[in-house]
């Protein structure tokens, strides 16, 4: 294992503490660095340094061909995307997969299963875990989006099937809304991930966002950490996180279903690394699965 090399195809805070576990265990950390970002502190933490042309995340982090040519040139032998950009990509993985380079994460089937929020959702449902009512799967037409606001109620939700971090996120109060803001959404997935798609989801008021961390190995095994509170948001980016969450409280059997819910999720798609499984909880403590992040969080 010593002395193989790792490509961390990412940036700023994420990449340098992938580096320093990198260099910790005795491997050889690459970093890169862009045109338009030529002297990232992140370098300063990484063994090797290596140019990523381009000018934008599309044209860089996001762009897989130049990141294989980049594995092939520099004789790659595992890649970290750390989270965000390709982290939750199936393309990138398996494209790993087939070249024989190793990707830090979980398996190609289980970030395609949970890392697309269609597709998690149906999994969720089919293994019995309540989901937030609303679309099934992609959502191509703003009529169909109003079709669901009708059908469900307003205010709705629109949601980046690939987003995260707050990004691809609109809820929407009535027609008008959905009229003015699909197509800027739309935008904002494809800039942000690399994928316009959408879902509509009901649009739940005053809740409360509860995480469980989880963590699964290659043997079957899957463990939960209990879970956090990240109810203090400003843009959909959790500004406080809690552990144990206050709005559970004393609750231990709420605290356990939830917990364990999330463990059968894990277990739903073979899931083998990392994770974070993310519920809303309305005000009378009913929960619903939200998505689950097949990557290492933010938070670590």
């Amino acid at each position: 294992m010593k002395g193989k090399r790792v490509l961390i195809i990412n940036r700023g805070e994420i990449a340098i503490r992938v580096a320093k576990a990198l260099n910790e265990l005795g491997l050889v950390s690459v970093g890169v660095w862009t045109d338009n970002e030529t002297e990232p502190p992140h370098l300063e933490y990484c063994q090797e340094w290596v140019h990523l042309k381009g000018n934008n995340n599309k044209e860089t982090y996001l762009d897989i061909p130049k990141i294989m040519k980049v594995i092939e040139d520099f004789k790659i032998d595992g890649v970290h995307p750390g989270y965000g950009f390709l982290s939750e990509n199936r393309e990138f993985s398996e494209t790993l997969a087939k070249k024989g380079v190793t990707f830090i994460g979980p398996n190609p089937t289980a970030v395609y299963k949970m890392g697309a929020k269609d597709i998690s959702k149906q999994v969720a449902k089919e293994a019995g875990v309540p989901v937030v009512p609303g679309s099934t799967g992609e959502v191509a037409t703003v009529e169909e989006a109003i079709k669901i606001g009708n059908e469900f109620g307003f205010p709705i939700l629109l949601k980046a099937v690939a987003g995260g971090g707050g990004k691809g996120m609109c809820p929407c109060y009535n027609e008008k809304d959905v009229q003015d803001n699909f197509a800027a959404v739309q935008r904002e997935a494809l800039s942000s991930f690399g994928y316009a798609a959408l879902l509509v989801e009901k649009y739940i008021l005053n809740p409360h966002h509860i995480e469980v961390q989880i963590l699964a190995d290659k043997k079957g095994n899957v463990y939960h950490l209990f879970e956090r509170e990240c109810s203090i948001q400003r843009r959909h980016q959790k500004i406080i996180e809690e552990a144990p969450s206050p709005f559970i409280g004393t609750d231990e059997a709420l605290r356990q279903e939830i917990c364990e819910t999330a463990v059968k999720c894990a277990k739903a798609v073979n899931y083998d690394s990392a994770g974070t499984v993310e519920f809303i909880m309305g005000e009378d403590k009913k929960f619903y699965f939200l998505e689950m992040n097949t990557r290492i969080q933010v938070e670590h």
